[in-house]
């Protein structure tokens, strides 16, 4: 799961600066204690070996395509990222900074907004399942007030393998538990699940956005935080106070942050 959620905080943090209408290009540059706090993994030396092999393991992921036409068969093969750099402080051995440069053909797909950002919490779900079903949720639901769908057909896009009483206790445990990023899950006749976002979601450029200066004062009030999704929250709060004038972003953004704690 670590080589995925590395491919998937890189994506998010290049729409989260493409939809704050900040300049992006396809080299990020990351701090590698926010990468491995924001998804939740040691920040040891264990986590920063974990990381180095997570980097070499997806510029080495390769993925083949086959069309076939009437005449011609072309396969066609492209990677993930193409390069990744680590910098360390040489004294102590520490990953301070990272350089990733995403593939030309997924860098264009963020740019046209053909994936999405997903929430924070994402990274702490540990079953396959549940991020699965999350996943679902995001791309379903997008900005509409719900989305239902039935439970074979859920049990099918989710890939699980297991028989249909057995997806169903487990997705009635989800709900139980109710600790699904986001969205709630509700279970309706016909073996019909209804997924409703939580809070309202801000379409792409909605809203106010603080600047460069408060985002880093952020990431100084908030160590580790991922200071992308702090203010993908805020907006969202923002929203659900009855979408106030501010006289000042950035202050409002900063005073939200020092509350949160």
């Amino acid at each position: 799961l670590f080589d995925k959620d590395i491919l998937i905080y890189c994506i998010s943090q290049l729409m989260a600066a493409l939809n704050a209408g900040r300049p992006v290009s396809r080299t990020l540059h990351l701090r590698a204690h926010d990468l491995l706090v924001a998804t939740n993994r040691e920040t040891s030396g264990d986590g920063y070996r974990r990381l180095v092999e997570a980097f070499e393991r997806l510029a080495g992921t390769r993925i083949t395509t086959n069309l076939a036409t009437a005449e011609v068969e072309t396969t066609t093969g492209f990677g993930l990222i193409e390069t990744w750099q680590i910098q360390r402080r040489t004294r102590g051995g520490r990953m301070v900074s990272v350089r990733v440069t995403l593939a030309e053909w997924l860098y264009r797909a963020v740019l046209a907004k053909s994936v999405l950002t997903l929430s924070r919490d994402y990274f702490r779900l540990r079953k396959p399942l549940e991020r699965r079903i999350y996943e679902l949720a995001r791309k379903h639901c997008g900005h509409q007030p719900g989305w239902r769908i039935s439970l074979a057909v859920l049990a099918h896009k989710s890939g699980s393998a297991s028989p249909l009483r057995v997806f169903r206790r487990m997705i009635r445990d989800m709900i139980a538990t109710n600790h699904l990023p986001d969205y709630d899950l509700a279970e309706e006749p016909g073996d019909m699940i209804h997924v409703r976002p939580r809070q309202v979601v801000l379409a792409p450029g909605e809203g106010p956005r603080p600047s460069p200066e408060a985002l880093d004062e952020a990431r100084r009030l908030s160590p580790g935080a991922d200071v992308h999704a702090l203010e993908a929250d805020w907006r969202a709060w923002w929203v659900t106070t009855g979408r106030p004038r501010l006289r000042s972003p950035d202050a409002a953004f900063l005073g939200w942050v020092r509350k949160r704690g």
